[in-house]
């Protein structure tokens, strides 16, 4: 967010004299009350300032670089998921190849008979299993897929931006959004949605819309 001139001095005025009166602002700056309540509810708003009845505002302490990084970390996994391209482990090539193609995709998750999350298919693995001799119709995926304990997934609560982070640091193009599930024996996970690179997009153009307001 890009303060006005007059923004900048409101703030240097109450990170040096504060809490200080809305009325003792402006009396500093020979404005009236009324002309500095856009800025002050601006400031407030933002993060720069906080104000206590009957002390003040007072300055919290925090830049721009601060409060972007705080309204970053606030956007959730959760609001912004998409739904799962989900298909059986038992399901051949030649069917996932379709399903990628028809939901328009680039990464299919694989669950199990009890409908857990037991690998994930990229466009990659398809193409590579498409330029051999066998059978797709025969080929179950279970094949070509990477299995757990390899997939790297995210949780509901996780924020976008450590999201983000995993799709750019494992070089992958979706995340399997997942919940523990209960399995006898052994951590189990329930597919709830998926995280591209277009959810990571939209969520920071929004961001950005929302800091230019």
């Amino acid at each position: 967010m890009e303060l006005t001139k007059r923004q900048e001095h409101i703030v240097e005025i109450v990170k040096g004299e504060g809490p200080i009166t809305g009325e003792q602002i402006a009396e500093r700056l020979s404005l009236t009350r009324a002309t500095l309540r856009p800025d002050l509810a601006i400031l407030t708003m933002a993060g720069f300032l906080d104000a206590r009845p009957r002390v003040g505002y007072f300055y919290t302490g925090k830049d721009s670089n601060q409060l972007i990084k705080e309204e970053v970390s606030r956007k959730i996994v959760k609001d912004y998921k998409a739904p799962p391209i989900i298909i059986k482990e038992s399901s051949s090539v030649y069917d996932a190849i379709c399903t990628l193609f028809l939901e328009d995709v680039g990464t299919l998750f694989v669950v199990n008979g009890k409908g857990h999350l037991a690998g994930v298919v990229s466009r990659k693995d398809l193409l590579r299993a498409a330029l051999g001799k066998q059978n797709l119709e025969d080929m179950p995926v279970s094949i070509i897929m990477t299995r757990m304990p390899n997939i790297i997934t995210c949780m509901p609560e996780d924020s976008l931006l450590d999201a983000a982070k995993k799709l750019i640091d494992y070089q992958i193009d979706s995340l399997p959004v997942v919940r523990l599930a209960q399995e006898t024996g052994k951590t189990a996970y329930e597919v709830v949605g998926r995280v591209t690179k277009t959810t990571i997009t939209r969520g920071f153009v929004e961001l950005g819309n929302e800091i230019n307001v």
